[in-house]
């Protein structure tokens, strides 16, 4: 399994981006997926998380400008992002809880995209 994000770029404050992350492989099932982000010298946070159903969780900091979503055909999540501030920059991840044909669910991690916000 693999998840692939993209959409990170450099924007001015009050922006907006848009990212995405896909999952491949030989996926059986798909739970709950997420967003995380690391900014320099600062532990990975969580952002927000959206379940299989479509019920989702932010973090208090990103209520009201940024928003989640998915595509279970398409095993990709969204992370909407508008009213961006300069503290919104950082590397974002997304993770996903993945069942592989034969496996058990498991967590798996993107690479990360950057998003830089410029004041």
């Amino acid at each position: 399994v693999q998840l692939e994000e993209s959409g990170g770029g450099l924007v001015q404050a009050g922006g907006s981006l848009r990212l995405s992350c896909a999952a491949s492989g030989t996926i059986f099932g798909v739970n709950a997926m997420a967003w995380y982000r690391q900014a320099p010298g600062k532990q990975r946070e969580f952002v927000a998380s959206i379940s299989n159903g479509g019920s989702a969780n932010y973090r208090d900091s990103v209520k009201g400008r940024f928003t989640i979503s998915r595509d279970n055909a398409k095993n990709t999540v969204y992370l909407q992002m508008n009213s961006l501030k300069p503290e919104d920059t950082a590397a974002y991840y997304c993770k996903a809880n993945i069942r592989e044909y034969g496996s058990t669910y498991l967590d798996y991690w993107g690479q990360g995209t950057q998003v830089t916000v410029t004041s």
